[in-house]
């Protein structure tokens, strides 16, 4: 089945799809992006995705293409189009296509480049990972100083990836100044006795929107979290380790640089808020 996607206004099967080879976003990485989980054909905390693409937008001084209610009629048309029942949708925003290129950014009357896609994930709550948990190694963190804004340049953390992949694990946690950042796709967080540790925001992490729901859930379930950062080490000797995006909810971490963390299967924390995250999400669902 060809995908139906989102390019500047149309909705068109994903091979006629196209977008210039001036695109900021093609050329200079000049663009931001979000990711939209759909669970049961509803979109997941859609609200904080919306206002973190305005942050990032604001932050590279890229025009907002459009209001929040046009943004979610299109993700709710592209979830009818595609029978996405369990899935992502992505969406990226680039400063536009000027017509030739530049280093200095285009007038500011260039039209922003707008696409969006679905990834169609049957079962995506229901995950065979998080039963038996995820493995992850350390890397040293060398991306830019504003991970804050979600931007295109994601290169160094598909090496990451890769860099995962060839050791034989799931994914990499980033280390600068011997603490952790987060991982390559995700934020990260160590349990200790009774307590949850999350590296504070900062310029250093992206300021997750699963983060800040699950960090809320957390709370409100009286469970202790402490926002700092945490080094690899202590990381290892942790009791629990756990990850969280939009695409993996609550995600147990079971071995840290080979170290098995506690009997090497996902603790009571993780399993628990991964429960309270799916059960809460889809019921505040879009």
């Amino acid at each position: 089945m060809t995908r139906t996607v989102y390019v500047n206004g149309d909705y068109l099967p994903e091979h006629e799809a196209k977008v210039s080879v001036f695109d900021r976003g093609f050329l200079m990485a000049d663009g931001v992006y979000e990711v939209t989980s759909v669970l049961g054909g509803k979109l997941i905390d859609f609200e904080g995705h919306a206002k973190r693409l305005e942050r990032s937008l604001h932050e590279l001084q890229i025009r907002k293409p459009m209001e929040d209610d046009a943004l979610l009629e299109i993700h709710r048309e592209l979830v009818a189009r595609n029978e996405i029942e369990d899935g992502m949708i992505y969406l990226q925003v680039t400063r536009g296509a000027p017509g030739d290129r530049d280093f200095a950014f285009p007038p500011a009357e260039t039209e922003p480049t707008v696409v969006l896609f679905t990834q169609s994930k049957p079962g995506l709550a229901e995950s065979p990972q998080a039963e038996t948990g995820i493995k992850v190694i350390s890397i040293p963190d060398i991306r830019w100083g504003r991970r804050d804004i979600k931007t295109v340049q994601l290169l160094y953390p598909s090496m990451g990836k890769m860099m995962a992949k060839a050791a034989g694990v799931d994914d990499a946690w980033m280390v600068e100044d011997d603490h952790v950042t987060e991982g390559t796709s995700n934020n990260a967080y160590i349990v200790k006795g009774n307590t949850i540790i999350t590296r504070q925001l900062g310029n250093e992490i992206l300021h997750g929107i699963t983060r800040a729901a699950v960090l809320r859930f957390a709370q409100e379930a009286q469970m202790k979290v402490e926002e700092r950062a945490f080094t690899i080490e202590e990381a290892k000797q942790a009791d629990e380790a756990f990850i969280t995006s939009a695409s993996t909810f609550v995600m147990p971490v079971v071995e840290i640089d080979g170290m098995t963390l506690g009997e090497g299967v996902p603790g009571p924390v993780a399993s628990r808020l991964r429960e309270i995250y799916i059960e809460e999400s889809r019921r505040a669902a879009l």
